[in-house]
């Protein structure tokens, strides 16, 4: 059935790849509408074979829409998606701002589509990009084995911290290469450090333990992972333990993750799981590059942990734009077609 639908935040970095996806999809539209913030607002974006006019968020009734696709930050989204869900719209937010609201279904479409029976507020939250590529491995071994703890280090991709933190990292690649070698002089490292505002220490060319902004010991990044894990899981005592790593990578997330089962597991029965379960993709050598563009996450490096009992490594890549943000959000979008 065709749908009325808003994206929000249309011109913005996953605003772009959900309209990308839509057409890819051939999502059944029969109005759709563009909204963003009044910088972009009047600018045309091509839909099929149409053009559609960016509204002004600020300025605009939000009556007839169906779904909104939102994309629009945190704080944007407590104001606006209260206001959608209250004319009727279902809100599908990238956002943290409702994630962790017990009403609010917290939603990766393989893994617990049933949480979409129950959308009191109108509202349903996608999960952070790195949480959001290890679920789709995680749960369906979780069902087979029983989860007990997961660790993990993940290599976050620069397009995580938005376009800015891409540009930081283009900017601070061309100053290195122009250069030609990373033994700067004085002058050198001063006109390059004028490039340090997104990230905590030069990105390019660099690791950085640390992604998100520090909460005590851990950052945001690594207390989404823990929490929503749980959530997600239905899982409120899953220990989970993460270290996050920003990586000088412009598109994909990858994860080194130890799962502890409580049952004994068994490497070829955990790849036939795998091998089974919808929205993964076993791969020899998994990395970010090969998961661009891909629907999947891709999983490999598959083997016992002699460390622990009952423990499997695995290595995890998704592209943090498409399956992490924008795709699942379409995906969710689609599982609720039935409701209208």
């Amino acid at each position: 059935m065709a749908v009325k639908l808003a994206v929000l935040g249309a011109t913005g970095q996953v605003g772009s790849v959900m309209i990308n996806i839509l057409q890819e999809r051939k999502f059944p539209v029969d109005d759709i509408r563009f909204f963003a913030t009044s910088h972009s607002a009047g600018k045309s974006i091509k839909f099929f074979d149409s053009f559609v006019e960016v509204e002004d968020i600020s300025k605009c009734d939000f009556k007839g829409i169906d779904i909104a696709l939102m994309s629009i930050g945190a704080d944007a989204s407590k104001e606006f998606s209260p206001l959608l869900a209250k004319q009727g719209a279902v809100v599908i937010d990238n956002s943290k701002a409702f994630r962790m609201d017990p009403d609010v279904p917290l939603v990766v479409s393989e893994v617990n589509p049933e949480d979409l029976t129950n959308i009191k507020k109108n509202i349903v939250a996608n999960p952070n990009c790195t949480t959001m590529v290890a679920m789709p491995v995680l749960a369906p071994l979780d069902k087979h084995f029983g989860l007990k703890s997961i660790n993990v280090c993940s290599y976050q991709a620069v397009s995580g911290a938005g376009r800015n933190g891409v540009k930081e990292f283009v900017i601070q690649n061309e100053q290195i290469s122009n250069v030609g070698t990373l033994a700067f002089s004085a002058d050198e490292s001063k006109k390059l450090n004028e490039y340090v505002a997104v990230f905590p220490e030069k990105i390019a060319y660099n690791v950085i333990p640390l992604a998100g902004s520090l909460l005590g010991d851990e950052t945001t990044e690594e207390e989404k992972l823990r929490e929503e894990s749980r959530k997600i899981l239905h899982n409120p005592s899953l220990a989970v333990g993460a270290l996050c790593v920003r990586v000088p990578v412009v598109t994909g997330h990858s994860l080194a993750v130890t799962g502890c089962f409580e049952r004994a597991v068994d490497i070829k029965a955990v790849k036939k799981i795998l091998s089974n379960s919808k929205g993964v993709r076993i791969e020899e050598i998994p990395t970010p590059l090969k998961a661009t563009g891909a629907d999947e996450v891709l999983v490999g490096r598959i083997k016992l942990n002699g460390a622990f009992q009952n423990a499997v490594d695995m290595f995890i890549c998704g592209d943090n734009l498409r399956k992490g943000a924008a795709l699942n959000a379409i995906q969710v979008a689609e599982l609720l077609l039935s409701k209208f």
